[in-house]
């Protein structure tokens, strides 16, 4: 079974800007893990426009895309939140949060218009963004006897595994990254070998 093993986000922190009737959206995006961190985020965008109206917002976290919320901070019910969350899915985002500032100009816009703008908001701050690819692992802690040694280290070389720490005492031990395409093959070769243990220590 493969799994997925990148996934795209922002290097940085981006904005964007739309002006419709007097109205100010000012997006912004930036790449972004938990909600804890998302709502550091949010509490800043606050404290920077403490004089707008709105600000609403979408995020979505994760490898299986399936963290998702969307706010749409007192303006019409799917007006503001789910178009900014149609932008990261159509630009196949994650670990990603966007947030909309608005300034009200004095005009109502009507739903349909709060959608164009919001969505156009986060787009203008997406295109703005420099989208970038990650690549995830599998950080696996791998104990050995010398006995193996020759075959993990050769498994390894094969499959180009980058190795983080290595420990060569009594019982050997080391630190590998393993794409998660491959994670479970190369799992599969280390239960062939008679002294071998390992186990994950996080997905990164």
């Amino acid at each position: 079974m493969e799994l997925v093993a990148t996934y795209k986000t922002v290097k940085e922190e981006s904005e964007g800007l739309y002006k419709e009737k007097g109205s100010k959206f000012i997006g912004y995006v930036v790449a972004c893990y938990s909600e804890e961190e998302a709502k550091k985020y949010l509490d800043q965008w606050r404290k920077d426009h403490f004089q707008a109206r709105h600000l609403c917002y979408a995020y979505r976290f994760g490898l299986d895309h399936k963290q998702v919320r969307s706010n749409d901070d007192g303006e019409p019910n799917n007006s503001a939140g789910i178009p900014i969350l149609g932008q990261i899915q159509s630009y196949e985002l994650t670990n990603v949060l966007i947030g909309v500032v608005r300034y009200f100009g004095g005009t109502k816009l009507g739903v349909g218009g709060l959608v164009q703008a919001y969505k156009t908001a986060a787009k203008e701050a997406i295109e703005s963004a420099e989208i970038i690819t990650i690549e995830v692992f599998d950080w696996v802690e791998i104990c050995f006897e010398y006995v193996d040694l020759p075959q993990v280290m050769n498994l390894l070389k094969s499959k180009e595994i980058v190795q983080q720490e290595q420990d060569f005492g009594l019982v050997c031990k080391l630190t590998a990254l393993f794409p998660l395409n491959l994670s479970i093959i190369l799992k599969e070769e280390l239960d062939k070998m008679s002294t071998v243990t390992y186990q994950s220590k996080g997905i990164k």
